[in-house]
């Protein structure tokens, strides 16, 4: 029996699928219009964890990943024009795809982009329109009502006093002070320069509400099981899907509603204004491996705020390489059928990864390690690699330089070994030779 804390219902509970056996899973994808940063990505991690939970436990996930490819932030970085507004897309779509390969997390079944979807979003937005939940203001942007939709305001607990119905807002983003009339069309202004549709609805382009409410029905019907996100999105952009959603079906959208909590730095918000805003490339480049900070975002539970230091990441590091020794040793050790179940009831109840780790370490037991990594993606499960002779002398050079401090050329060698297939681990224990 699987149970999650539903976001909507602000409780814990049993997880009951639509269809026996199959499961439709939601989860909102990036803004493409720069590098993912870690706190994006532990968002990810736990949707990963929440995808091979499911999995692992016999249900046949479809899981829909969208590319918010149109949006004030799109347009902002590529300053209007088409080119670079393309350009700029696809760079950070395939840098995202790139980070969340290195983390181990599995693709989704499916991926939109926002930019492919726009026809069916103007016909959405039209049905809207023909029932009276939106409207077409004097500026020219095409608005959703809330007054319209009693419900507003049920999933994010916002004070419905505060609600100030005709205020619109027409940017993708707006702060809980502002609760007000969305947009779902934008009318185009000379900011959007060269970017724009032209639709019945005007020249402009899309929402951002909008584009998950369209590409997430569209490809997995107008109930879905399971949505997931962080908790910046609960207000106003899950609000909004709910409302527009539930407006065009005239059906409930989401069964179960899943969100992480932030990822904090040192203990603040993390910011480039605060000189603490890091990628997954800052962590490679102070000698950590992207499945270091995995461990890390397991070690917490998804719900609550994870803080993020260096010491902490040396830490997880540490164990990490701990576990992988654990394996290498290979020493048989008789399960503990309990310990076993304890371990899957961890993972079954509201994902609680830190609880399950807390089981496996007491097990000590290489064969749970290796079971449960269907669900850590820890990459435990990997086979020495056997190396031609002039291999090993690279590998024995490659640890000599770094002995030295030569880490130029300990890096270049390293290169060298990857075009060949073969991955160097370093560990606390020495150098590792591991299959890709």
């Amino acid at each position: 029996m699987m149970k999650f804390f539903n976001t909507l219902s602000k409780k814990i509970e049993e997880f009951k699928p639509i269809e026996a056996g199959k499961i439709s899973l939601y989860t909102c994808g990036p803004t493409v219009y720069d590098s993912a940063h870690i706190g994006n990505l532990r968002a990810y991690i736990f949707s990963d964890i929440l995808t091979r939970v499911l999995v692992f436990n016999g249900l046949e996930v479809r899981r829909v990943m969208n590319i918010t490819d149109i949006d004030d932030k799109t347009i902002a970085g590529a300053k209007g024009k088409k080119v670079d507004f393309d350009s700029l897309n696809k760079k950070y779509e395939n840098k995202f795809w790139s980070d969340f390969a290195e983390i181990n997390n599995i693709k989704p079944s499916t991926i939109t982009h926002a930019t492919l979807y726009v026809p069916k979003m103007v016909k959405f937005i039209e049905v809207l329109l023909k029932k009276g939940l939106a409207y077409k203001a004097a500026d020219g942007s095409t608005y959703f009502s809330i007054a319209k939709f009693p419900e507003y305001g049920r999933l994010s607990g916002i004070d419905k006093a505060e609600l100030r119905p005709g205020a619109r807002v027409s940017q993708d983003e707006y702060t809980k002070e502002n609760p007000a009339d969305f947009v779902l069309w934008k009318a185009w202004d000379e900011n959007d320069g060269e970017i724009f549709w032209e639709t019945p609805l005007g020249k402009g382009r899309p929402g951002w509400s909008i584009e998950c409410s369209v590409m997430s029905t569209d490809t997995l019907g107008n109930t879905l099981d399971i949505h997931t996100g962080g908790v910046d999105n609960i207000f106003p952009h899950h609000e909004n899907e709910i409302a527009q959603s539930q407006g065009y079906s005239g059906q409930k959208f989401v069964n179960y509603w899943l969100h992480n909590e932030h990822l904090l730095v040192d203990g603040g918000k993390m910011a480039k204004s605060a000189g603490n805003f890091y990628i997954l490339d800052d962590i490679k480049k102070k000698g950590f491996s992207p499945l270091d900070f995995r461990y890390l975002c397991l070690g917490a539970h998804y719900r609550s705020k994870l803080n993020f230091t260096w010491e902490a990441l040396q830490g997880a590091k540490n164990t990490l390489n701990g576990i992988r020794e654990l394996i290498s040793r290979d020493e048989q050790k008789e399960i503990d059928p309990s310990i076993e179940n304890s371990i899957k009831e961890a993972f079954n109840h509201d994902l609680d990864t830190p609880k399950a780790l807390a089981w496996l370490h007491e097990a000590k037991s290489p064969d749970l390690w290796l079971k449960f990594d269907e669900i850590l993606g820890l990459g435990l499960r990997k086979e020495t690699k056997k190396l031609t002779s002039k291999q090993e002398e690279l590998v024995k050079e490659r640890e000599e330089a770094r002995a030295k401090g030569d880490f130029e050329r300990a890096d270049t060698i390293r290169k060298e070994l990857v075009a060949e297939g073969i991955k160097l681990e370093d560990t606390d224990k020495g150098t590792q030779i591991l299959a890709p």
